[in-house]
């Protein structure tokens, strides 16, 4: 059973903490966007209107690092040791190729939008995930992490968190399936110097079954809410007894949230991802029938299970419908892979980690699409750096953050946009450098909020929300 993480909380800022912030939260239609001289040659596009801001965002976030030269950047014109073994297919949106192995989202491309261009210096995991989740490397430099450590800065959702605007959510965060962790849990998807009261709810799942595990957040049929209140005010006469008021106070908010979560009905429906019909779990993606005994699955001997990707990403939708602002999912070893291929790329990619996220990500476009959210949803999908350009000797492609690819749907996306380029083997951006801080400044103005403004750490330094520019030129 995993305990309810009592330390969330969605905080309001007042108009005190408002002015303190400087700027404050900008609107979109007073935003200073600031595009390269070559993007606003290209487009004339202009920045959204306030009223066209998002209400959620979901980031697909790939660990490991998924080929960019084999997805969404192919070089057919490369010599035989750069482009590889795939061969492009066309999509929904006229000029462009994909993979053949993303026939799914070759169907929905004049959706999405690509920015091929993106980059920074972090050659290792660790510190490359940071940034990718934070918009600024960690104080720790390009590193691997042996040892637990404290998270600086805060990830996009503890921001959104923390100055986002609307209505009061049960949850504004929540991650899935897991912590992200390579060695130890890595610092980069929690509140950072903003508390853990910003920290994201953490939904976990048995990666062995294909099951979630909902018990965090599902009462005992015994609880129910008159005992839960009952609860409550004891715990509240505690805090009237002036010995144990002193000690108990700093729980005291996180014990109120706790309870919260625990009252929200709406939450634990939203969790409650076996409600949906049996075609929608299936369009979002089966194990076939002679993988599910080698990894784990739950169905008996020839019959498919639905695969552990696919169903994060249908429980993410869950989670939008619901209300949550900002869900971060994490592609990690999920039944037995991940994108890490310094081996066999090339066999790993086609057989195991495209076919099902190729057809998880393009049933999460279409179904937000169906259900008039894409507009109002941010979904990203990226991993922390791409591959290297030239194949190894074991048949496998390395780290390579020196240019990569990132996919961008709804949220007033421009489909069949691409930005930026690359060279001739996918080396090194050629055209309008991206880089995560600019991803940053994105994700934060399509939600209303200023880039320029600050949040303050524990001692009271203003820190710049990111230090990019929004990419605006695939907006509009």
């Amino acid at each position: 059973m995993i305990p309810i993480p009592v330390e969330l909380h969605s905080h309001r800022p007042t108009r005190r903490e408002i002015l303190e912030l400087g700027s404050g939260l900008g609107l979109l239609s007073s935003l200073s966007v600031v595009k390269s001289a070559s993007a606003a040659a290209a487009s004339a596009a202009t920045a959204p209107q306030a009223s066209s801001a998002i209400r959620a965002c979901v980031v697909v976030f790939y660990y490991g690092g998924p080929s960019h030269l084999d997805t969404y950047d192919l070089k057919p014109n490369a010599p035989a040791s750069v482009r590889g073994e795939f061969s492009g297919i066309a999509s929904s949106q006229p000029g462009l190729t994909i993979s053949e192995h993303l026939p799914h989202m070759s169907r929905v491309m004049h959706k999405v939008a690509l920015v091929r261009s993106m980059h920074h210096t972090n050659r290792l995991h660790d510190s490359a995930s940071t940034e990718t989740h934070t918009g600024r490397q960690g104080p720790a430099g390009d590193r691997e992490e042996f040892a637990a450590m404290d998270q600086f800065f805060p990830c996009h959702g503890a921001v959104v968190t923390k100055l986002g605007t609307g209505e009061q959510l049960d949850v504004d965060h929540a991650v899935l399936p897991w912590h992200f962790h390579n060695v130890v849990t890595t610092p980069c998807q929690g509140g950072g110097f903003l508390g853990q009261k910003f920290d994201p709810l953490l939904v976990s799942a048995n990666a062995a079954k294909l099951q979630y595990q909902m018990h965090s957040l599902t009462r005992p049929a015994d609880l129910t809410l008159d005992r839960i209140s009952r609860r409550r005010l004891l715990l509240s006469g505690l805090d009237l007894n002036p010995t144990l008021a002193g000690s108990r106070a700093p729980f005291g908010e996180f014990r109120d949230r706790a309870h919260e979560l625990l009252r929200s009905t709406t939450l634990q429906q939203a969790l409650q991802i076996d409600d949906e019909p049996a075609d929608m779990r299936k369009r979002y993606g089966m194990l076939a029938p002679e993988r599910v005994n080698g990894h784990g699955g739950a169905a008996g001997a020839g019959r498919p299970a639905r695969n552990l990707r696919g169903q994060n990403l249908l429980l993410a939708r869950r989670l939008v419908e619901a209300g949550v602002r900002f869900v971060n999912v994490h592609d990690f070893r999920q039944q037995g892979q991940n994108w890490d291929s310094h081996a066999r790329n090339f066999q790993q990619h086609s057989r195991y980690l495209l076919p099902q996220a190729d057809q998880a990500l393009a049933a999460l476009i279409t179904d937000l699409d169906d259900r008039g959210l894409l507009d109002s949803t941010l979904v990203v999908a990226l991993g922390e750096f791409g591959r290297t350009p030239k194949i190894n000797g074991n048949a496998g492609r390395d780290h390579w953050p020196d240019c990569y690819t990132v996919l961008m749907a709804g949220g007033g996306v421009r489909g069949g946009a691409v930005f930026g380029s690359s060279d001739a083997i996918g080396a090194y951006p050629a055209t309008d450098p991206v880089t995560p801080a600019d991803l940053a400044a994105t994700i934060f103005w399509r939600f209303g909020l200023d880039p320029q403004s600050d949040v303050h750490d524990r001692t009271g330094r203003p820190w710049r929300i990111a230090d990019g520019r929004p990419i605006s030129a695939i907006f509009g």
